[in-house]
């Protein structure tokens, strides 16, 4: 299981609960899962002052993944739909920023079964890829806003057919504690569930 948060930098909140959920996985005893997390993807966005969605070239990470309608819809969709707005340029190309090529390598060499992407401040779960997904985590439901071009949820979960989890969070500064704990309880709860459906079927394959 991949975890990551600070994708954009100006969304505080998303390190602060991947840094919780850190801490809860090293305690953990769940032996089935293992993890990859990281907290901040994005730590020049963060660092800087006032801290930026966009890495240090002025690139929103999150649609800078090499999606099949990057070449085609990324420029386009960042003119007409945002009004060239900077914080979501996409950048000159695909994968241009080393942050994204970062990601990617994780990607390839942890191969993960399931990506959790945290974000904020729409208060929603998102999910892109193979079903069922999750009703709720904590105090976030269900509602499938759709794919952007080089979004890490289009990537991962159409690309390359991995079940992309997105939190978007409430409040992009802070999350309480108790809320962070009832998230990772209910993602905990989803992925048994998984893991439970995927023995059944393993088993109903196997007989005569």
């Amino acid at each position: 299981m991949l975890v990551l948060g600070g994708i954009h930098g100006d969304e505080m909140a998303s390190v602060n609960l991947v840094f919780n959920w850190l801490e809860r996985s090293v305690k953990s005893n769940n032996a089935p899962i293992h993890w990859r997390v990281v907290p901040l993807v994005n730590p020049d966005g963060l660092l800087r002052k006032p801290a930026t969605r966009t890495n240090a070239r002025g690139v929103d990470l999150n649609r800078n993944f090499p999606t099949a309608d990057w070449a085609t819809n990324a420029r386009s969709y960042w003119i007409s739909r945002t009004g060239k707005d900077p914080r979501r340029y996409p950048g000159p190309a695909a994968m241009s920023e080393p942050e994204t090529r970062w990601v990617q390598r994780q990607l390839e060499q942890f191969k993960p079964n399931l990506i959790v992407s945290v974000h904020a401040p729409y208060g929603v779960l998102d999910f892109d890829g193979p079903p069922p997904p999750p009703d709720k985590l904590g105090n976030l439901y269900l509602d499938q806003v759709g794919i952007y071009p080089g979004s890490l949820g289009n990537y991962g979960g159409v690309v390359q057919r991995v079940p992309v989890v997105t939190l978007e969070l409430k409040d992009a500064r802070q999350i309480a504690a108790s809320e962070s704990a009832a998230m990772w309880t209910d993602l905990l709860g989803w992925i048994d569930r998984r893991l439970i459906n995927v023995a059944q079927q393993g088993s109903t394959t196997k007989q005569p």
